[in-house]
């Protein structure tokens, strides 16, 4: 990228960020929309639900594990290619979902949706984060909620499709149709040709002074810090994404009808409407915010209303009622991390790799995922109550970690690395040639 600082069109970062938001609205349902599913394939084939859901953590590991690598062509090649590679993967991973006579073809499915989903989710989001650097928490979450909330005008068109027509049916035809989108809008992305020009009135958040390329942002411990609090967050939200319509029917809610706000449906169906509502909504809100009173401010804010939360959920998850909203107040602070950790990553590592650091700290949702299998286990021996327990703590903690480990640790590293560029502004952050 040209060291050149340029004001750029001012509609052009809001038409990336469009598209980029269009793309991430396309992959929704390969996460937040395979609850739907899992039931009626087990019925269809009784392979059981853990072996189901199988799939779903090949799916997270694939979609998480292998956006470093996906983000480096980003960084190296430029967003269009990747996109268009990752939307023939989608439509791909869905048709073979619907012919899927085997867990062997239903993993090899999953696989597909993995990657195209890991392709089209690092680009757009390490794209925002170069097109709005002074902005990142915005932009990132603005992004962000196109994942969370995409699958929300969905949720009832593929519940209709299941029950009307099969869910190879709803496999075949919504996997043509996202990735033909993705497809189309993967056209008109591209990276910002300059560096992008601070405007009139900057926020004041801190952010480095060095672009640290991968292999140095590997070296710092604020990076693992973030690792471990993002997994640690994300193992409970994904849990829930994954294992809401077996838990609704557990605790004998999934049928019982709700109204809320002159909306009258099934308490399963209205609870994943409003969570992908409430999931989209609360990620550019919170990345909103933090742009204002500051990271880790925001994540002690959004991890201790999501234990908050879970607990309401432990000891009252059995009324249909508090189930809905319960669990979309829960969505509603869950997915900002999906905004505020890509803007910190940013912040502390720069803008010239943040795709590919991002991807990085991406992956700690993979490894979130391998606990979501062990949320069955535990809660068929202890109840559904036990993991929301569990996962209370997780949250507390990770909220106690923001305000009083992570903030003075990133403090100093952003302190130093001013110290850094001064004394050497030329070769500090400059990638290799292997990069």
């Amino acid at each position: 990228m040209d060291t050149k600082t340029t004001a750029v069109r001012p509609w052009e970062p809001w038409f990336q960020l469009g598209c980029g938001i269009l793309c991430m609205a396309m992959i929704a349902n390969l996460q937040y929309g395979w609850t739907l599913f899992v039931d009626p394939i087990d019925q269809a084939h009784g392979w059981g639900r853990a072996a189901i859901q199988t799939a779903f953590t090949l799916f997270v590991l694939t979609e998480t594990w292998l956006v470093p690598v996906e983000a480096w062509f980003v960084d190296r090649y430029g967003p269009r290619v990747v996109l268009s590679f990752g939307a023939v993967m989608i439509a791909l991973a869905w048709v073979v979902n619907s012919y899927a006579g085997s867990l062997t073809m239903l993993y090899v499915g999953a696989v597909c949706g993995g990657i195209g989903a890991g392709s089209v989710y690092g680009t757009c989001v390490g794209n925002a984060l170069k097109w709005f650097p002074y902005r990142r928490g915005l932009a990132a979450g603005a992004t962000a909620a196109g994942f969370g909330a995409g699958a929300a005008l969905t949720v009832v068109p593929i519940a209709n499709t299941i029950a009307a027509h099969g869910y190879q049916t709803a496999f075949f035809w919504f996997g043509l149709g996202q990735g033909l989108i993705v497809l189309i809008a993967a056209q008109f992305l591209y990276p910002p040709s300059f560096k992008i020009a601070a405007p009139k009135k900057a926020l004041r958040i801190p952010q480095s002074k060095v672009d640290y390329p991968p292999s140095q942002t590997l070296g710092k411990p604020v990076f693992w810090l973030l690792y471990l609090m993002f997994v640690m967050v994300a193992s409970g939200g994904l849990m829930a994404a994954a294992q809401i319509g077996p838990i609704a029917h557990d605790l004998g809610v999934a049928d019982t009808p709700v109204s809320i706000f002159g909306i009258s449906a099934a308490a399963l169906t209205l609870a994943i409407s409003l969570d992908r509502i409430f999931d989209g909504f609360g990620r550019p809100v919170f990345g909103y915010v933090s742009d204002r009173i500051g990271r880790e401010n925001t994540m002690f804010i959004a991890f201790g209303t999501a234990a908050a939360m879970l607990l309401v959920m432990v000891f009252h998850g059995s009324n249909p009622l508090v189930f809905v909203l319960a669990t979309a107040c829960f969505f509603g602070v869950f997915g900002e991390i999906y905004s505020l950790f890509p803007a910190t990553c940013g912040d502390t590592f720069g803008s010239k790799f943040a795709a590919t650091n991002a991807g990085m700290l991406y992956t700690a949702k993979g490894t979130a995922a391998l606990l979501v299998p062990l949320a069955s286990v535990v809660a068929s021996v202890y109840g559904w109550y036990a993991v929301f327990a569990i996962a209370v703590g997780l949250n507390a903690v990770a909220a106690l970690l923001a305000l009083f480990v992570l903030k003075p640790l990133r403090a100093r590293l952003i302190a130093r690395s001013a110290v850094e560029a001064e004394a050497a502004p030329i070769t500090v952050g400059r990638e290799s040639p292997a990069h």
